[in-house]
């Protein structure tokens, strides 16, 4: 178990509990009592701490080395009916931007998500999460077929950002996310958005346009992460926490300011501290938002996912 630098206490009292349990194990030394005391210090320290996370902290969490990733989601969610398609049929196939055609009970699913590794060749692999833009394009290929059979979609959203080098400029990186971003607004069948980690930037809105777009309790959404709002406005990363305040970027936030419609809850302490459990919620919010859709017609969709985003950002004086 990995602890981030806000989480030391925890970590100091879970091995006094594991030390203090090892003792009475191998000894005749009752230590009932104080194996107690260290376990109601604990639950309340998790709870001061993780009730009272600031923005940055949240931002820490949602990059958390445990934390699930979309692959982790889509076959706890499907198991062995997930099929993944490959390629945008045009250049490449971009391992950042996974996708396929899945079932939660009885309904099927398009899936599209980014994919993090778990380790250093397996984040190379995946480029980190950043997909070019023929990730996007394949998205918007396996959506528009979802389109095609009445098929609903899920994306589930984890992303650092697009993938800023040359040569994926050079292909249209602007264009290509412009390019779903306008499709999703006219697709015709149920579109169901899940932020599960990082939503940065274009990276994120790429795939981010949805009926119903969910939050999970320890994520963030914004149009640019807080080391880089840090260097922009300071000239040092030094000012993250400062820009991770001022940005509104946590899932209160997101809710407060009607950019995203519900957040999921998590396990105390983050969704990698009880994966299973953070799966059938996912899985209850997804089959939930969906059993709300599914009896709209094509034009109510399009109509009420036009209306939900004209009305983003408007206000009064």
């Amino acid at each position: 178990m990995e602890y981030l630098e806000f989480e030391l206490p925890i970590k100091e009292l879970e091995e006094q509990l594991q030390k203090c349990q090892l003792i009475g194990e191998e000894s005749d030394v009752d230590v009932t009592e104080t194996c107690r005391q260290i376990e109601k210090k604990l639950a309340q320290t998790k709870k001061d701490i993780y009730g009272k996370m600031t923005p940055w902290q949240r931002v820490q969490l949602s990059r958390h080395p445990n934390r699930p990733y979309t692959l982790d989601y889509i076959n706890a969610l499907c198991g062995d009916s997930f099929l993944e398609m490959h390629g945008d049929r045009n250049f490449f196939d971009d391992k950042a931007m996974i996708g396929g055609l899945g079932k939660i009970g009885d309904q099927s699913y398009m899936f599209v998500g980014q994919q993090k590794g778990v380790n250093t060749k397996t984040r190379q692999y995946r480029n980190f999460g950043m997909a070019k833009p023929e990730g996007y394009r394949k998205a918007l290929r396996l959506m528009k077929s979802a389109e095609k059979f009445g098929i609903p979609v899920v994306t589930l959203v984890d992303t650092p950002g697009a993938y800023p080098g040359m040569d994926a400029e050079e292909r249209g990186q602007g264009e290509a996310i412009a390019r779903n971003i306008f499709e999703m607004t006219r697709l015709k069948v149920p579109i169901i958005t899940v932020i599960i980690g990082e939503g940065a930037s274009g990276g994120a809105l790429g795939i981010g346009v949805g009926d119903k777009v969910l939050m999970l309790e320890n994520t963030w959404y914004s149009v640019i992460s807080p080391e880089s709002c840090s260097s922009i406005l300071w000239r040092s990363w030094e000012y993250k926490e400062q820009a991770a305040e001022a940005l509104k970027l946590t899932a209160k936030d997101m809710k407060r300011l009607k950019l995203v419609d519900a957040i999921i809850k998590e396990p105390l302490g983050g969704a990698h501290t009880d994966v299973e459990k953070t799966f059938l919620t996912v899985r209850d919010a997804i089959v939930k938002s969906y059993e709300g859709l599914k009896n709209l017609s094509p034009k109510e969709l399009v109509k009420n996912r036009m209306e939900k985003y004209f009305e983003m950002g408007v206000y009064k004086d």
